[in-house]
């Protein structure tokens, strides 16, 4: 049974193998969201996420005799590396089965860290399964990435250090996924201090701790893909969903949408690299999902373990949802100059044309006419009306799609 006696131990015994990870005052995000806000940078921790308290208090937990067969754990990348750091620094055998869809990046750090990864399944749940069968061939302990009272009680020193940090604080928000990190972070505030609220952000795609909690008890949920991989648990833990019951305060949820202009928001604004997962509690908070004004608020900036190839697609997604980017389809006539009208009414607008693709064969391009493709830099969303307007306003023989 995770208690917060345990948690002010293992603060101790984690000193010097995690860092205490910085709190970070944001006034960007103070004035969007009318509150006073502090980001907790758990992004810059070892193996790039919070996981590896949990993993490490685990390992150290075990007898010499289980350590000694190894270990095993599944997980969709952060708690693969917790696990692969701690057993690396412990001189222990280890296993992780990840899904096969984990991002490349997570995969390779894990190996790195000295572990055999086995891929398995296409999400988490699928890779637990695996992993559990392997346990009993190889009789080795499994490292569960949230159900576990040594893992939620390693997790639960970002609390403590929350409050030393900031003693006056009055709402903290933490992305859920199997619930170990709000299970832990809840119990050691609130019996710190229970006046102090706790809130757990999902991605809508899977809102297992969500769903419930409304019929309580733990159930799976259909899970949908997400840029928040490290959240996507169809079903939370036993243990953690009676700590979260107790403890935690409401949980909301966020889409994918909201998560990517988040990410780019924190990319932008504080130059901070954050996963879908991990942006998931700053983006309930911009997003207005819990009503909090003029609060001391910190939101757990829970991982920055995100694929180098994903960012483009992040970045892209983030501009075109925020207004910086939009493509046109038009329809012209194919004669000469009909082109360059159109890229001189675009420059005139103060828009800058990223590329431009001219077609005069395709399925809907009749014979005389061309399709003008053009990928256009803007300024926000009513630029992009106005560019819209003009341009149908001044060439009144183009018809224009834009998405």
């Amino acid at each position: 049974m995770v208690n917060l006696d345990d948690i002010i131990i293992a603060r101790e015994k984690l000193k010097g193998i995690v860092y205490t990870t910085p709190l970070d005052y944001s006034k960007t995000f103070s004035q969007l969201s009318h509150n006073e806000v502090y980001l907790k940078l758990e992004n810059l921790q070892k193996t790039g996420s919070f996981k590896v308290r949990g993993s490490y208090n685990k390992l150290i937990s075990l007898s010499k005799v289980e350590l000694k067969k190894g270990v095993i754990a599944a997980s969709a990348g952060n708690h693969a590396q917790g696990v692969a750091y701690s057993s690396q620094m412990l001189d222990v055998p280890c296993t992780i089965v990840m899904p096969k869809g984990a991002p490349l990046s997570k995969v390779e750090a894990t190996r790195n860290y000295g572990a055999e990864v086995v891929l398995e399944g296409t999400v988490f749940d699928d890779a637990l399964s695996h992993a559990l069968k392997l346990k009993e061939q190889m009789d080795a302990t499994f490292i569960h990435a949230f159900d576990d009272d040594a893992v939620m009680t390693g997790q639960g020193t970002v609390g403590l250090e929350i409050i030393e940090q900031l003693p006056d604080v009055e709402a903290i928000i933490c992305p859920v996924g199997g619930g170990g990190l709000i299970a832990g972070v809840a119990m050691a505030v609130k019996e710190k201090n229970p006046h102090i609220s706790v809130y757990g952000v999902q991605t809508s795609a899977c809102p297992s701790m969500k769903q419930s909690l409304l019929e309580n008890k733990p159930v799976t949920v259909a899970s949908s893909p997400t840029m928040a991989d490290g959240i996507a648990v169809k079903k939370p833990g036993l243990r953690t969903f009676d700590i979260v019951q107790k403890y935690v305060d409401d949980i909301y949820c966020v889409d994918e949408m909201e998560i990517a202009r988040t990410m780019l928001m924190v990319l932008e604004r504080n130059k901070l690299l954050v996963e879908g997962s991990g942006a998931c509690s700053l983006s309930a908070l911009l997003y207005d999902k819990l009503k909090l004004k003029e609060k001391k608020v910190v939101a757990v900036l829970s991982g920055g373990n995100v694929d180098m190839n994903f960012i483009s697609r992040i970045i892209e997604h983030g501009m075109v949802e925020s207004g910086r980017y939009v493509t046109f389809t038009i329809t012209l006539k194919d004669k000469p100059g009909e082109l360059q009208r159109v890229l001189s009414t675009i420059s005139d607008l103060d828009a800058n044309i990223q590329s431009v693709n001219h077609n005069r064969i395709g399925k809907n391009i009749y014979p005389g006419y061309a399709q003008l493709e053009i990928s256009v830099e803007t300024k926000n969303h009513e630029h992009i009306e106005r560019l819209h307007k003009v341009i149908s306003e001044k060439h009144c023989n183009i018809e224009m799609s834009r998405f």
